[in-house]
């Protein structure tokens, strides 16, 4: 089976289920991505250019659209090279179809079963956007909200099936696309991230911590407002005043991409952040972003595991943390409550309430039997829920089944109505 893979930040979603595919002889497996010094073993990867960058000048609405046609007409190019130079013609394409990759695939390549990660769907209420209470609600942003979906739109149209995470993932999406698309996590190695009493967290200042210690976990892939940076560190100052011999440990670095909006000029979110601690200085620690096996120890030695999103997509990290049989305090937001029920695999706090975040965090951090059961508990959820070799049989059997089912027949063009035949009307 010859099947192509893309995504604009090669692997994405798919490394894992990529390297099984490339694993059988009988598969050859193309991955297609923006340059960027990375492979996955047993995988060709091919990469594609903008012809041109954006341009400015467009309508702020359009800018997106705009963006998602020049990696779409970057990606068709590279495509049309792949197919004529190389003679390589897909079985199946599996794609993230957010940046418009693949927005002319079907031009190329027209009767080829196309699966998208179907990702997020944008919305002016009800998700991410104007979940802050202090956020004013503008007309413009409404309308550039509600214009960003152009791309997703034109790709759930396009698409022969699509894949989504979660039920809420789902949810999100117009219900007139729901039947095309089918929920399958992409899976949690759950041998790698397991509990390890003898785990150990050599700090940047020389400090060892372990299980025995008090240490409360935060992960931030890009240190932003989105995942409740400033009201977890405003929980932690509160916090260091009543628990003297806590430590607070924040995995993830200040640059990157934002899923939420970039902060002022000249400004990171870790400095305003920081500029709201006083009693908690010397007891937090950024550590960065760390090589896997480092960010989990990070997990394996925590006693509370803050975990806080605005309604927005469900972070890989909440699930290794519970499968690191972490004991995370998370905030009452849909894709988190569709994971963690209260005082059974987790404890839930209002995003908002600095307060209750506090409460809950005390409350992990006592209780030690009672905590224990909830800890397991997590993890169970992530084995039964989210493992990872039953998520990639089930991606693989969808994948089966696409091949069988084959691509949606090319919709036709009406014939030509003849000058009488219009007259007569």
């Amino acid at each position: 089976m010859n099947i192509l893979f893309i995504h604009q930040n090669m692997p994405g979603q798919f490394p894992r289920l990529a390297r099984r595919l490339a694993e059988d002889p009988k598969n050859r497996v193309v991955f297609l991505t923006r340059p960027r010094p990375v492979g996955i073993a047993g995988v060709t990867k091919v990469e594609y250019n903008l012809a041109r960058p954006p341009a400015g000048g467009t309508h702020k609405a359009l800018q997106n659209l705009q963006n998602g046609i020049l990696h779409g007409e970057g990606a068709a190019m590279a495509l049309l090279v792949l197919q004529k130079r190389y003679r390589f013609r897909p079985d199946i394409v599996y794609a993230h179809p957010g940046w418009g990759e693949t927005l002319f695939l079907k031009d190329v390549f027209p009767d080829v079963p196309l699966i998208h990660y179907c990702e997020f769907f944008y919305h002016g209420v009800g998700a991410d956007a104007f979940f802050d209470l202090e956020e004013k609600v503008t007309p413009r942003e409404l309308m550039r909200i509600r214009t960003r979906n152009a791309v997703n739109l034109l790709s759930l149209e396009t698409c022969d099936a699509g894949v989504t995470p979660t039920e809420w993932q789902w949810r999100v999406h117009p219900e007139v696309y729901r039947p095309k698309i089918r929920i399958i996590h992409d899976g949690i190695d759950v041998t790698a991230a397991r509990p390890d009493p003898e785990a150990r967290v050599t700090l940047p200042d020389g400090l060892t911590l372990g299980p025995e210690d008090e240490v409360v976990t935060y992960v931030n892939r890009s240190l932003e407002p989105c995942r409740g940076l400033f009201a977890f560190m405003d929980a932690a100052e509160r916090l260091a005043k009543e628990r003297p011999r806590c430590r607070f440990l924040v995995v993830g670095a200040e640059d990157g991409q934002y899923y939420g909006p970039h902060p002022p000029p000249g400004r990171t979110y870790r400095e305003m952040a920081l500029e709201r601690l006083s009693a908690t200085r010397d007891r937090l620690y950024f550590l960065g972003r760390l090589p896997y096996a480092e960010y989990l120890r990070v997990l394996q030695i925590s006693s509370a595991h803050v975990y806080l999103s605005s309604p927005f997509v469900l972070s890989w990290s909440v699930l290794e943390a519970m499968a690191a049989g972490c004991l995370v305090v998370g905030s009452n937001t849909p894709p988190v409550a569709e994971v963690i029920a209260d005082g059974v695999n987790g404890l839930l706090a209002d995003f908002f309430s600095v307060e209750e975040i506090v409460e809950r965090i005390i409350e992990a951090l006592g209780d030690t039997e009672r905590m224990s059961e909830i800890r397991r508990a997590a993890r169970q959820t992530v084995i039964e829920r989210y493992a990872l070799e039953p998520c990639l049989n089930a991606q693989l059997a969808f994948i089966e089944e696409m091949l069988s089912r084959g691509a949606a027949a090319p919709a036709q063009t009406p014939a030509p109505r003849s000058e009488a035949a219009l007259a007569a009307q």
